[in-house]
Parts: C-alpha cells; sequence; structure tokens
C-alpha cells in the first residue's frame, strides 16, 4: 500500500531538522519536512519578512513534492499559521489534504499583542524564555544567538503582521493540539471557524514545545483521524 504523505511545517526559528524527534514514529509516512530559506540546507538564501512571501515558497514545495492525493498537512506555532493560508492554496488549486493538524496556536486570530520581532534584545531573549522549548546555554552562548537571532526576528515579524482577517474558511478537516500550560490552550476550539468540515482537538500535558515529549501521541491522534474518514 503506497504511504499517505506528510508535509511538515517548522515553527519560529526552527528549519526542516526541527521535527528529527518525531521521525521514528512515521515509518507508514512519506515525510518531507520544507523550510523558509535563511536557515537549515537553506541558509544562504535571504530572509523573508513577508507572510504571503513565506506562504508561496512552502507551498511551492509542497506541489513540487506532492506525489499523492493522500496527503496530509502539519504545522507547530507559526507553521499552524502558515499552512492554514497554503492549504486555502491548494485547494483553489483543487487538491485537498486528507487533514490539517495544527498545534501550538489557537488560530490566527489569537494570541499576544507584543510585536516580539521590535523587541530589544534584552526584551526579546525574555520573551524567549516565555515561550519555551530554548535552553539557557542557548540563550547565554553570544555566538550562536547572534546567527539565530536574525531568523527568529525574520519569522516572528511575517508572522506577527499578519491579521486574522486574511485568512478564509478551507474545506479540509482541521485537527488542532495544544500543550495544556500554553496560553490560550482553552480557546483552542477557535479553530472550528475555519473549516466547513471535521473540527476535533486534544490537550496533552506541556508548554508551547509540548509536541517534543509527545511524538508518538500526536502521530496516534493523526492515524486515528485518518482512519476515522476513510
Amino acid at each position: 500500500m503506497e504511504k499517505k504523505q506528510i508535509f511538515l511545517l517548522h515553527f519560529a526559528g526552527g528549519n526542516q531538522y526541527s521535527y528529527q524527534f518525531m521521525m521514528p514514529f512515521l515509518h507508514d509516512f512519506n515525510v518531507k519536512a520544507i523550510e523558509l530559506p535563511g536557515r537549515g540546507r537553506r541558509s544562504g538564501e535571504k530572509l523573508l519578512f513577508d507572510f504571503d512571501l513565506a506562504a508561496t515558497d512552502l507551498y511551492n514545495q509542497i506541489l513540487e513534492n506532492l506525489n499523492s492525493q493522500d496527503f496530509i498537512i502539519f504545522g507547530h506555532s507559526m507553521g499552524a499559521k502558515l499552512s492554514l493560508r497554503i492549504v486555502k492554496m491548494l485547494e483553489n488549486a483543487n487538491k485537498y489534504p486528507l487533514g490539517l493538524y495544527v498545534s501550538g496556536n489557537a488560530g490566527p486570530d489569537i494570541g499576544t499583542d507584543v510585536k516580539r520581532y521590535l523587541l530589544n534584545k534584552d526584551e526579546f531573549i525574555q520573551e524567549l524564555k516565555k515561550i519555551g522549548g530554548v535552553s539557557v546555554e542557548f540563550l547565554e552562548n553570544e555566538e550562536l544567538f547572534s546567527f539565530f537571532e536574525p531568523i527568529l526576528r525574520a519569522d516572528f515579524e511575517l508572522s506577527e503582521k499578519t491579521s486574522a482577517a486574511r485568512f478564509q474558511t478551507i474545506k479540509t478537516p482541521i485537527y488542532a493540539i495544544m500543550g495544556s500550560q500554553e496560553p490560550y490552550a482553552d480557546r483552542i476550539e477557535n479553530w472550528k471557524n475555519f473549516t466547513s468540515s471535521e473540527f476535533l482537538y486534544k490537550i496533552m500535558e506541556g508548554d508551547h514545545f509540548f509536541i517534543q515529549n509527545h511524538a508518538n501521541a500526536i502521530i496516534n491522534f493523526i492515524r486515528s483521524n485518518l482512519i476515522s474518514t476513510k
């Protein structure tokens, strides 16, 4: 039986290697982790600061690699926001995912009003600490932080400058997951406003980067919904 494809969209500051922790549980999928320019294998390319350009970049990568009618999209945090736009673009091209899986995000119209990309360095670091998933060693390593800071700021800028009014309802089912300790986890059902199809959600123990501790449970959640939609 041909494996279903799964496209993984990274979070702010991430790259195609950000989901390595999931790979041992995705053996029955054809996996494609894609990334924005300016990081990972695309570190020689210029960063993007515009949401539409970023969505188009990732959309084109999906089209180039799409080889099955049975495919799903998974995005965490910034990746979740981008994936909603990308799925609409795919639907406009008559390509319909089996499901959109969004995590670490309560929807494009819910979140902090803080423009993190405009903060000074000290304030920026404090915001990163609030989000979690970043080690003290990383934040205190001047050389390492200096390399990743522009990438993080670019990703925050393209995400935080985009208004919720620019998102349209999709026909693809949406399956949302959030960590129990995340801000706005109690508003996860907001995602149902962005699909005319099935909506389900699940809360898992943890903070914004709960995904790193629940890889197997997340993949099982994906599998269970694929079975139910057959």
